[in-house]
């Protein structure tokens, strides 16, 4: 596709041009003149000669052939015919406003379809159906039905939209042109017929005016291809940032593993995109701050927040909210705590927060001086002011002090100036000129603070390394526990002793080998949840009661389903206790391989005190995620009980990456539960899906 065609055209026709006010071609032309697009533009109506004293055609027929683009400002039963014939007359992108497609039922997805195939065979570029259209800024083309004045974005860092949804790239804009910031262009993509998300990206990347891409997705269609583009945008210096709704939407269902009912897909793609560099974000207005702050700032270095305050009881509420969501506030020492000691007034302690009082009112240079060594200490990657704003007085003695000492500076890591009281009268012209040093301006601090937070995230700071594919010889379907640790266990993953019986005498025979007391786990295909069906009976004492629970154990299953036959069971040694964890991997057919690692036990799925990570992070890195858990407390000998070997599960864990590398086939991995204990972590369950 020539997406130049349709961004940025030379020749502009709208089908279904009018001269009502609010008809969405009317609309569509009255911007076109107030941007002064200076190509071609061509009108079609059948019932009208002239509109806005502009000439019109009767039909797409009587179009001159190679137009660039066409608005079909028409309804929806129209569109398929116009697509035809735009196709016809060589038109190279068109933009298609009407809903009632996909999204409208089995007649609608028919059309929706044809749409596409038309687009294919001819080569044409198709932003829509049920789409709001596009603003390029830097070319002055506001190809869309929203009322959109001429936008100069000369000087001004841009963010370059791409949203499925109109009305929140449109928002979104707004509130990016609020924050004085340029919007290079917005593009909605509606029902993606014929182009989608990932081919916008792909040409803001390369767009030299975007410095970050802001996108608004409810689904993406082509997750392997978007991967790629995240990653080129990191490699480019552009990032991208990420609201997705979906957090409250229930996991995809899985006939076989837990791994799988947890993995669900809104964490699955956040763990994936993450990986590849974007930010991911909860909230539209959260998406518009982080943006302001990437757009203004130097990408941030990993490390923490330094705030300077001046309130005592705002470094209090600073204290609890950097607790509840997860931002770092590292201590200041060393030298930073000597420099910053040597220049404050005794009464004022030196801490992080740091509550200047209101000595600053009277000694304003104290910023600069609290603000340089901060700034020099590597444990920083921002430094937030948290401002009594108050009236312009006020506004006129903080302000320009806070600017000139940026300027002088010159920090290479973000400085953020946060109003505390929000409504204070602060002038425009002095949030411009913190504009112009590239400080962000926030109402709020809780606002700034949760920006920071988001891109200060651990999982975006995580190391990698090569991973070493491993290749397993499977069967297709449910693969039993038997089986599954024949499997895994050559490459690694650790098992208690034991083996697979198909009669009483040999599981006698495995039970004398490994030594009692033993388990007894029923095995069959049809038998994913053994525990269910009262397939698993423990800490069986000897041989006589190894015979009773091998009949028990038939009854039990019979009892539970009549139709399941049971291959036989395995025999293993009971173990000694430990910490309870769940481990899992998943082979998704969109997103690619993601391991999952938690607290296990019954309530593994109802209390979800999970992490899902990408397959090819270091040793440290998962230890590290590890102890981001709620429960983490446990790894470090909880009520007197020993700390467990983390090193031992982060290997299962990379294990099961390089398997999931190899063999592809593999949907899903369940070892649950995982005993870590304090000399290593053996898995007592495995289970395998492969499609």
């Amino acid at each position: 596709m020539d997406l130049a065609r349709l961004l940025t055209p030379r020749s502009v026709a709208i089908v279904g041009a009018s001269e009502k006010p609010g008809a969405l071609g009317a609309t569509v032309l009255a911007n076109l003149v107030r941007h002064g697009f200076a190509g071609d533009i061509h009108l079609i109506n059948p019932r009208r000669d002239t509109i806005e004293g502009r000439p019109c055609l009767a039909s797409i027929d009587q179009l001159p052939p190679g137009v660039d683009a066409a608005i079909l400002a028409i309804p929806g039963p129209a569109v398929l015919d116009a697509i035809r014939a735009l196709a016809a007359r060589g038109v190279g992108a068109a933009i298609i406003f009407s809903a009632g497609f996909a999204e409208g039922g089995a007649d609608g997805l028919a059309a929706q379809a044809e749409v596409a195939r038309i687009a294919r065979e001819h080569g044409m570029v198709v932003e829509g159906p049920n789409c709001l259209g596009l603003v390029n800024n830097i070319a002055g083309v506001p190809l869309t039905f929203v009322e959109m004045p001429p936008l100069d974005v000369t000087g001004r860092p841009c963010v370059g939209i791409v949203s499925q949804s109109g009305a929140m790239a449109a928002v979104l804009g707004t509130t990016l042109t609020g924050k004085q910031l340029g919007v290079s262009a917005w593009i909605s993509t509606g029902n993606e017929a014929a182009s989608g998300v990932e081919d916008y990206v792909a040409w803001l990347i390369d767009e030299p005016n975007t410095r970050v891409i802001a996108m608004i997705v409810e689904q993406f269609r082509k997750p392997a291809r978007f991967l790629d583009l995240a990653a080129r945008a990191k490699a480019a210096g552009k990032p991208i940032v990420l609201l997705h709704p979906g957090t409250s939407s229930a996991a995809r269902d899985s006939a076989a593993t837990h791994t799988g009912a947890m993995a669900g897909d809104w964490s699955l793609m956040k763990t994936k995109v993450t990986r590849a560099g974007v930010v991911v974000v909860e909230s539209l207005e959260e998406l518009g701050d982080v943006a302001e702050i990437l757009a203004r700032t130097p990408l941030l270095p990993q490390g923490g927040v330094a705030v300077l305050a001046e309130s005592g009881a705002f470094k209090a509420l600073t204290l609890d909210l950097a607790e509840r969501i997860g931002m770092p506030l590292p201590a200041i020492g060393g030298a930073t705590h000597d420099a910053i000691r040597a220049t404050l007034p005794d009464f004022i302690g030196v801490s992080n927060p740091m509550d200047l009082t209101a000595q600053a009112l009277v000694d304003p240079d104290l910023y600069r001086r609290t603000l340089a060594p901060l700034l020099a200490d590597p444990a920083y990657a921002a430094v937030v002011l948290g401002i009594i704003q108050t009236d312009i007085g006020t506004c006129a003695r903080k302000f320009p002090p806070i600017t000139a000492a940026v300027r002088t500076l010159a920090p290479t890591k973000p400085v953020i100036l946060a109003g505390l009281d929000e409504g204070a009268p602060v002038p425009p012209e002095t949030i411009a000129a913190l504009h112009a040093e590239n400080v962000p301006y926030f109402p709020t601090a809780d606002r700034a603070f949760r920006a920071l937070t988001r891109l200060l995230a651990p999982e975006r700071y995580q190391a990698v390394e090569a991973v070493m594919p491993i290749t397993l010889d499977l069967p297709r379907g449910v693969v039993p526990e038997y089986r599954a640790k024949r499997a895994l266990a050559p490459h690694g993953i650790p098992f208690p002793p034991g083996d697979f019986a198909q009669t009483p005498d040999e599981a006698v025979a495995i039970a004398a080998r490994v030594g009692y007391p033993v388990a007894l786990k029923a095995q069959a295909v049809a038998l994913s949840h053994k525990s269910d069906a009262g397939g698993v009976i423990l800490s069986i004492a000897d041989e006589a009661a190894l015979r009773a629970a091998w009949r028990r154990l038939h009854d039990n299953v019979a009892a539970y389903d009549a139709g399941i036959v049971l291959e036989g069971a395995v025999v293993e040694a009971m173990g000694e206790r430990g910490v309870e964890l769940i481990v899992g991997a998943r082979n998704d057919p969109e997103w690619g391989p993601v391991i999952l690692v938690g607290l296990g036990g019954v309530t593994a799925e109802l209390m979800k005190d999970v992490c899902l990570l990408p397959p090819d992070l270091t040793r440290d890195s998962i230890v590290a995620a590890l102890r981001r858990l709620k429960g983490a407390a446990l790894f470090d000998g909880y009520r007197g009980a020993p700390a467990v070997d983390l090193d031992a599960v982060a290997a299962i864990v990379q294990t099961l990456g390089h398997i999931l590398a190899g063999t592809p086939a593999i949907r899903e991995i369940d070892l649950n539960p995982v005993i870590a204990r304090p000399d290593g972590a053996v898995a007592l369950d495995a289970l395998i899906l492969t499609a």
